[in-house]
């Protein structure tokens, strides 16, 4: 991943991109964040694919000096962090349901989203204002 202080490979906007988001653990992160609702260190950690606490707590922090999260103290319970997605974050969504239809289509068995994506397809702005909703309601 790229802080702003790092320099890119490259101008590529692909390259770009892979160098904020490269890494399967960025992505899964975000997912969970929007379409779990995960909001705690823990939450993340009891995902099925059992990331590590070290890898974990990287992603988060670079999630963070990426504007892609936001991390603050719990207003309920002041001694825990929770995780709150940004616009930028909200921005990912699109590319995610791609994954999700593409994982869907080439990988069998890994169809258990195909309501989720059927949702998108149908009407992609739906899909996201029905998203940012749910977010902004919590």
């Amino acid at each position: 991943m790229t802080t702003s202080s790092q320099i890119s490979r490259s101008f590529c906007p692909v390259s770009c991109a892979l160098d904020i988001l490269g890494d399967k653990w960025t992505l899964l992160i975000v997912r969970d964040l929007v379409f779990s609702g995960k909001r705690y260190f823990g939450d993340f950690q009891n995902s099925p694919e059992k990331i590590s606490t070290n890898i974990l707590s990287n992603r988060l922090k670079k999630l963070e000096e990426g504007h892609i999260l936001l991390r603050h103290r719990d207003p309920a319970n002041a001694r825990k962090v929770i995780y709150m997605p940004t616009e930028k974050c909200l921005d990912l969504v699109p590319l995610i349901m791609e994954l999700v239809r593409w994982g869907a289509k080439y990988v069998p068995g890994s169809n258990v989203h195909k309501n989720l994506s059927q949702r998108f397809e149908q009407d992609p702005v739906e899909f996201m204002a029905e998203i940012r909703q749910s977010l902004y309601r919590e």
